[in-house]
């Protein structure tokens, strides 16, 4: 969760009960909860409403496609029809051809 350690967050909740005590942490625990779920809820709103705004030709568009990783993931990686584990090759190394550069080298 958000790259935090164990020992990074009780760090955190210790600190937390020694700035806002013990009878104002819950009341703080539930705001930011709830802030999270408005978050939340805003987000899949927008979400439906990128995918409603682009019409059903982009039904399937989905919003983490526009992630760099995900993007390359998705054109770059193809998965093997041969392979039933579903594993995954660069789309270069398919049918036997070699990449048009070096790999050690970059």
């Amino acid at each position: 969760m958000f790259n935090i350690s164990a020992g990074e967050f009780i760090t955190l909740a210790v600190l937390a009960l020694v700035i806002l005590g013990p009878e104002q942490l819950p009341k703080a625990a539930a705001q930011v909860g709830r802030v999270l779920r408005q978050l939340r809820t805003m987000a899949n709103s927008a979400k439906a409403d990128i995918q409603q705004g682009l019409g059903p030709e982009f039904k399937d568009f989905d919003v983490e496609d526009l992630n760099p990783r995900r993007f390359v993931q998705k054109h770059f990686w193809e998965a093997d029809e041969e392979d039933d584990a579903g594993a995954r090759r660069p789309a270069s190394q398919l049918n036997g051809k070699r990449p048009p550069f070096d790999s050690e080298a970059t």
